[in-house]
Parts: structure tokens; sequence; C-alpha cells
């Protein structure tokens, strides 16, 4: 059976409610938790989107056992690998050696930011391989050089390094990016319960290691008002990752999703309060080979409701179904 976590949703939630969510999560059983890391929210009616290491520092202090990951951060544009490393590095002392590290390629909505123009998948994959090495390197501790196509070191040095190095998850979507994993990560991150993609990186390297993924559902007890909300805040998601990587703005989001209707969005995320419809939409990732799986609240408004509906009924049902 996976391990159950839960999503610190920086697109949706303000920088206080976030690290009072993470403590209820770890308060409510669940047996981790990742953040997410944007710049912009993927939809204006989110309203959100604070900036998530400022909250994990204050997740660390706030939490005690609750492991911890990004999910995920990009290393190539709106920020140097060098200070990733170095982020990374200090949330690993700050949380005792609690966190995850997880890299992503990135989306065109977070990274034009800062005006460097948002280039092809192909060479979004070369600076992210270049940008984990980086990152391992400094990893090792000393004094470290690195000269690369797209990014260079000069005698750079992390001076606080958890007792451990901090783990790096990769996240993957096809060939390039699973290969990237195999070979430089300590685990996989994906989004769908694609078995094909976890069998490519086990045999590719990745035999043994963690896969993590992530499931919407949308709780709350009138399902009528749970496919209302999930429609206005995730129909985002049904636009697949060739579109979600590229669009450049939450307008853009919304007029891509013009068409997508509730029923669409009610097919991929589980809504209202079936326990049972989340089990089997879990089941589908454990089937595919998942170690981990975090799920996501979609909305505010019932939050601690979740929080109470996950602890007396969800997680138990979920550690029914590891049992079976």
């Amino acid at each position: 059976m996976a391990e159950i976590g839960f999503t610190l949703m920086c697109e949706q939630t303000p920088a206080k409610e976030l690290v009072e969510d993470a403590v209820a999560a770890e308060r409510t059983g669940f047996d981790y938790a990742v953040i997410s890391d944007h710049y912009f929210p993927w939809l204006e009616e989110m309203g959100h989107s604070p900036y998530a290491w400022s909250v994990l520092g204050a997740v660390a202090q706030a939490t005690e056992r609750l492991p911890l990951m990004t999910y995920v951060t990009c290393p190539i544009m709106r920020y140097h690998p060098a200070v990733v490393a170095q982020k990374a590095a200090t949330v690993g002392v700050l949380s005792d050696g609690r966190f995850t590290l997880g890299v992503g390629a990135g989306e065109n909505l977070n990274e034009h930011v800062v005006g460097h123009g948002w280039p092809p998948v192909n060479t979004r994959h070369e600076m992210f391989r270049e940008a984990i090495e980086v990152i391992k390197e400094l990893f090792q501790g000393g004094y470290r050089n690195y000269r690369g196509e797209y990014f260079d070191i000069d005698s750079a040095r992390l001076f606080d390094l958890p007792e451990r190095p901090v783990p790096i998850a990769v996240a993957a979507s096809g060939e390039q990016s699973v290969d990237i994993a195999a070979e430089l990560g300590d685990g996989l991150v994906a989004t769908d319960p694609d078995g094909s993609l976890v069998e490519k990186f086990a045999a590719s390297g990745g035999e043994g290691k963690p896969v993590y993924g992530q499931l919407a559902v949308c709780y709350d007890p009138d399902r009528d008002a749970a496919i209302e909300r999930a429609h206005r805040m995730w129909r985002w998601a049904v636009t697949g990752w060739k579109v979600m990587s590229e669009l450049p703005a939450p307008v853009n989001f919304a007029a891509a999703t013009e068409t997508v209707r509730p029923q669409d969005v009610a097919e991929k995320v589980p809504c209202g309060a079936d326990v049972d419809a989340v089990v089997e939409a879990v089941r589908q990732y454990t089937d595919a080979g998942f170690t981990h799986l975090a799920l996501v609240q979609v909305g505010r408004e019932r939050q601690r409701e979740f929080f109470e509906w996950s602890e007396k009924e969800l997680l138990p049902a979920l550690r029914d179904l590891a049992k079976n």
C-alpha cells in the first residue's frame, strides 16, 4: 500500500493557513506532506500563490514527524540550481532530515516571469539534467565548480548541510524525463497512474526507488457543491501536461477551459463524501506501482471538514485496502 500524503496547495491557500494545514495533516495521521512551488495560481479563482520555501521553513518548525517534499520545484529559470541546493539543504537542516527535494522541468506559467522566454521541451530537459547535476554536486559538501552549457558554478559551497544529503525526486512524463529520473534521481514523481512510466523508470535504473503521485479529491457532504467547486477551481487540470507546461498565464488557462463541463472534471476528481470512490482512485495508483500518493483537497472551503473525514473514514478505509 502506498503511503498517503497531503498536499499543501499554495495556489489556493494563503501562507499562514498552509502552515495550519500542515499541522492538521500531521495530527490527522497523513504519512507525509508535499507543497507546490508556484509563482501564479493556475486560475484567478484560486486566488493565492505564496512563496513555498518561506512556508516550508515555518512548516518545518510547526511539525514534528511529518516528512516534507516540494511537488515540484523547477531549478532551470526562476531559480538558479545553486540557490535551489542552498534552500533545500537549509530545509533539510530545519526539518531534521525530513525533507525531500522534488524537482521538475517546470511550466511557462511560473518561469516566464524572469523574462528569459520559454525554451522548447528538448532544451528544457537538457537544462534540467544540468541543474540536477549542479544540485547533487553541491550536496556533497566542500567547494565545487561546474561548467555546463546552461549553468556554471564558481567555487560554490553550502556551509549548512543536513546529516545526510537531501533526497531528490525527479518529475517525469515521458521517455526523456524518466531517463533523467532513473539516472540522477532518488525517486520518481508522476501525475498520472501510468504503469508503463513506472516500469520504464525501474528498467532504466530506478528499481526499488520510491514513486510519488498526486490525486485531487473534492470532499463535501453535498456532492453537487463539490462538483461545482471542482469545476471552478480545478478545470485547468483536464488540459493535460503538454498544454499545462506551455500556457503563460491564468487567463490563458481560463480561455483553454471555457468548454470544460462540470461532469468532465467530476470524471477525474472524486467529488462528495464517497470513500469508496477515493479508494478506487487510489487503487489505480497502487496497481501502477506508486509507493506514495499525496491527496489534494480542492478548495479551502471544506479543509477542516476534509481532515475530520479523512481521520474518521478515509484513512482507515485506505489502511484496510493495504491489508487486502
